[in-house]
């Protein structure tokens, strides 16, 4: 399985060489289709590209260029200290990062961005220039999870997603849509065309896909991180949703990762 690390180097890597040539790094970057911000030194907004305009909803680079410093600003305050460190010459990542959503739409006065929620990865490196001096900070944004649906579904789907390890329970997920039990169970299955329960199953079963295809850990240790224990139920509904059980679905992951 490839480490987020080899991920974030291969990104720091890239940039960097891009950056070596000018208009090739700014077409490269104004293509790219996740949202891309670049600062000078001195946390100064330079540059964003279409895709960070496009998922903001703002108008104009002029709304920001020049105008937000990420190390001044409020907005970033949460993360502002695994921000810093590229600054200073050092890579940083940072995930599952809640954009503040309704913050960016009130500064660029509008009502709302067009999602709900969004849940972000963060990555923030350096780029130096030839005297191995900084010159800019990039910091690359991508799309972990978006809520685009009716508000209650959203919240209901972010709720479950952010509270995956505990047991499922209608009425906790009810009450985050803001609904009564009954009207959210229906809404729910008109909107998403499943219950609830089942799609929390799935998210229960993307994670323990992911812990599975950690060599570090054993099949028991795997569930174990899902909360769950490796037994006959919870193996059974393993099967029936993979379609393999979860020593096979080790086996393919780790046989299919071995060819490449």
């Amino acid at each position: 399985m490839e480490r987020m690390e080899d991920k974030h180097k291969y990104l720091t890597d890239s940039f960097q060489a891009a950056f070596g040539d000018d208009e090739l790094s700014a077409r490269v970057i104004e293509n790219l289709p996740f949202p891309i911000q670049i600062f000078d030194p001195q946390g100064t907004s330079v540059m964003v590209n279409r895709a960070f305009l496009e998922e903001f909803k703002i108008k104009s680079v002029d709304d920001v260029v020049g105008k937000f410093n990420i190390l001044q600003d409020p907005l970033a305050s949460e993360y502002i200290d695994e921000i810093r460190p590229a600054f200073a010459g050092e890579s940083s990542h940072i995930l599952n990062v809640k954009v503040p959503t309704l913050n960016i739409a009130e500064r660029h006065g509008y009502d709302s961005l067009d999602a709900y929620a969004i849940y972000q990865d963060i990555s923030c490196f350096p780029i130096f220039n030839n005297e191995k001096k900084l010159s800019y900070v990039v910091i690359v944004m991508i799309n972990r999870r978006v809520y685009r649906d009716r508000q209650e579904i959203a919240r209901a789907k972010e709720y479950m997603e952010n509270n995956w390890l505990e047991r499922f329970d209608a009425a906790k997920v009810a009450e985050a849509a803001g609904l009564s039990l009954a009207h959210f169970a229906r809404l729910f299955r008109r909107y998403t065309g499943i219950t609830a329960h089942d799609y929390y199953i799935k998210i229960k079963i993307d994670k323990l896909k992911e812990k599975l295809e950690d060599e570090n850990l054993s099949i028991t240790q795997a569930f174990a991180a899902c909360n769950v224990d490796y037994c006959g139920h919870h193996a059974r509904v393993f099967k029936e949703k993979v379609g393999l059980s979860p020593s096979a679905y080790r086996r393919e992951v780790s046989e299919g990762f071995d060819r490449k």
